[in-house]
């Protein structure tokens, strides 16, 4: 089954239609149709289209397991209603990925040496960021913001690489002629794709073909060695 079946299965699984299941994600219906089509072949909005629909995200992402988070386990009969037996809450499953340098995340992915990213420190989320996610630690104050969603000097971010970016949404791109990768806010005005950073101080750059996105951030949190 391909990743537009998968999306497709989970949606009816919810009984929701394609304007209801967009609605709760925060995504319009023409981005469901897409993805149903296969002509958007990944989403950064997997995570919350598979809770809304309550099916498994790393089957839908990968079609990794079974669909539905919670089967039942072979001769285990449910509590009727009004038991007062309580069913367990299923684990939360959670992934491991590889904390890389702004260099590595700057090189082409065929050029990234697999050696040096097995020695990187990892950090888990429950987010599936693909089988090639990465974290990366935001550098300077370009995307602290005065107000609202900001990432300051130290955030860690989980790239997803295989999942192409909607306007609003945050990325990490690169420069084709010198590798210097940068993360900044993805946004689309008239047509033409751009790089925002949340800081006012430094300028929006228009993404022309020297730039091309390396991955779409979908996860984020502040290591824990700031709380020790």
């Amino acid at each position: 089954m391909e990743y537009k079946d998968r999306i497709k299965a989970a949606r009816q699984h919810a009984k929701l239609t394609q304007g209801e299941l967009g609605k709760l994600v925060g995504i319009d219906q023409a981005s469901i149709s897409d993805l149903e089509r296969g002509r958007s072949q990944r989403s950064s909005y997997n995570a919350s289209i598979a809770r809304e629909c309550g099916v498994s995200a790393i089957w839908l992402e990968a079609g990794v397991g079974t669909m539905l988070q919670d089967d039942m386990v072979p001769g285990f009969d449910a509590p009727e209603l009004g038991s007062n037996i309580a069913p367990a809450l299923s684990p939360t499953r959670y992934f491991k990925y590889p904390e890389i340098s702004w260099v590595q995340a700057g090189a082409a992915a065929e050029a990234m040496d697999l050696s040096n990213v097995a020695r990187c420190p990892t950090h888990t989320s429950d987010v599936w960021a693909g089988e090639d996610g990465f974290w990366l630690k935001v550098v300077g104050d370009s995307m602290t913001s005065p107000a609202g969603t900001s990432f300051p000097e130290g955030f860690l971010i989980l790239v997803a690489p295989d999942i192409e970016p909607h306007s609003g949404q945050f990325v990490v791109a690169r420069m084709l002629d010198t590798n210097e990768a940068t993360f900044k806010q993805f946004v689309r005005d008239a047509g033409e794709p751009f790089l925002k950073p949340l800081n006012p101080s430094y300028p929006t750059k228009m993404m022309d073909d020297t730039w091309e996105v390396v991955g779409t951030v979908v996860d984020g949190k502040m290591p824990k060695t700031v709380f020790l």
